[in-house]
């Protein structure tokens, strides 16, 4: 077995999946903290117009990266699944296919974006005094998309084989250098919102590149030469079937969202749009956790998927769910004693806490929800069922989510507190079919390979 494969199939789950975790968790946070780190330089350097710029055009591209983010979870799945069942002749062909396909989708969106760039961001309601901004940020991160997904598609290969602590490492040596530049071009050379992007897609590719470097020098399976890049048509089915329903879910959730930010502007203006923004943000970073324990209890299902252990897979997934009910106990109990000083935190003045206090007592509830949905959740996605989640997601977002609040805010009359009720519910419904999925045994039956 090589130094990037490790088998998630034997040992003791508990501290497997807590080892594996933590980089995943390391990654995640370092990504982002550069990206508040952008905003905070911008805001002292740069100004409001050079923050709005880059809120909107980060806006855009979130959603494109998510698109990336949902192939290579499925590729991920397919690694791991051909690791465990030993299946390691398919493991080039899958690699190779991943980073093409990933590679076309990064020029496709490259050209629509330098073509509609305008139209698009006049249709976000872009303001005036920002828009010349948020137009250049957009166009130079757009010419960083390549960098993007091929960071994406290098970290979800190594995960599939076993290796979460490589992809952490180049992810911190993209924020220092993203965090240098920021203070070289926005603080040095006063290029606002254009120079937060370049400084982005200089420490992207930098990152990416050093990662190839690395792996070759490595002796990685894969050796990056032109001539061994392939597309297999049989990989790249099963490549949609596994990424496909995480994108679509994922720009889903991304998309139900952001209506409800419209319902918040409409109930409450500026203040409670304000206060959703602060519990959003802790929110952000109060999921990371969880976040990190399902995706390694996803890639060490599919490697036991890949060997047919149904009994140690479905341990991996109790394991996950009671870690992640852990952090949520953790979560809800801050959000409880704390929520004056967690807005407190971001400067907040009384007419946001009028707001705030009612709408982070509600949306604590999440946590109660959360675990159950994305440990049944893994399951589906580690062993190709990834329908299953899309299904559970999308049920959650437009069929309860965005009625309920629409109810509740404006025919209930409850206002912002009534759009924040809408979010937990919404996730234990969602938990709930996730859990008739589980319990159906579904995912037992349908092994991916």
């Amino acid at each position: 077995m090589s130094t990037f494969e490790h088998d998630l199939t034997k040992g003791n789950i508990w501290k497997q999946l807590v080892w594996f975790a933590v980089p995943f968790f390391i990654s995640n946070l370092i990504q982002s903290l550069y990206s508040l780190i952008d905003l905070i330089i911008l805001g002292h350097f740069g100004g409001t117009n050079s923050i709005s710029a880059a809120n909107i055009g980060g806006q855009v591209l979130v959603i494109l990266t998510n698109l990336a983010a949902g192939l290579s979870g499925g590729g991920t799945v397919m690694l791991g699944n051909y690791l465990g069942s030993k299946r390691k002749d398919k493991i080039n062909g899958a690699i190779s296919t991943l980073l093409i396909t990933l590679t076309v989708m990064a020029a496709v969106f490259m050209v629509l974006l330098v073509i509609l760039k305008q139209p698009l961001l006049r249709l976000l309601d872009t303001p005036e005094e920002a828009f010349s901004q948020a137009e250049q940020y957009l166009f130079i991160c757009t010419l960083g998309l390549l960098f993007i997904y091929g960071y994406n598609a290098l970290s979800a290969i190594m995960r599939g084989l076993g290796d979460s602590r490589t992809p952490m490492i180049f992810v911190m040596i993209a924020c220092v250098i993203n965090i240098i530049l920021d203070l070289v071009l926005v603080a040095g050379f006063h290029l606002g919102a254009g120079g937060a992007a370049t400084a982005t897609v200089f420490a992207q590719g930098c990152s990416m590149l050093f990662c190839i470097i690395y792996l070759k020098h490595h002796d990685f399976m894969f050796d990056f030469k032109p001539s061994s890049f392939h597309f297999i048509k049989e990989e790249f089915h099963t490549l949609l079937r596994t990424g496909l329903p995480l994108s679509i879910q994922m720009v889903g959730t991304n998309f139900s969202f952001l209506i409800l930010t419209t319902f918040i502007n409409r109930a409450g203006g500026v203040a409670a749009s304000a206060a959703a923004g602060i519990v959003n943000n802790f929110n952000g970073f109060a999921i990371l956790p969880e976040a990190a324990i399902s995706s390694a209890a996803s890639a060490m299902i599919a490697q036991n998927m890949g060997k047919k252990d149904v009994k140690r897979s479905s341990k991996t997934m109790h394991c996950c769910l009671v870690l992640c009910i852990g952090v949520s106990l953790v979560v809800f109990t801050l959000m409880h004693i704390f929520p004056e000083q967690i807005f407190h935190l971001f400067g907040v003045k009384e007419d946001v806490l009028i707001y705030g206090l009612p709408y982070i007592f509600a949306f604590s509830f999440e946590y109660v929800g959360l675990p159950f949905i994305m440990s049944f959740n893994t399951v589906s996605t580690a062993t190709g069922n990834g329908w299953i989640t899309l299904v559970t997601n999308m049920v959650s977002a437009f069929i309860v989510r965005i009625p309920l609040a629409y109810v509740l805010a404006f025919l209930c009359e409850l206002g912002v507190s009534g759009i924040a009720i809408a979010i937990p519910i919404a996730t234990a419904v969602g938990a709930i079919i996730s859990l008739l999925f589980y319990k159906a045994g579904i995912w037992e039956k349908h092994i991916l390979l």
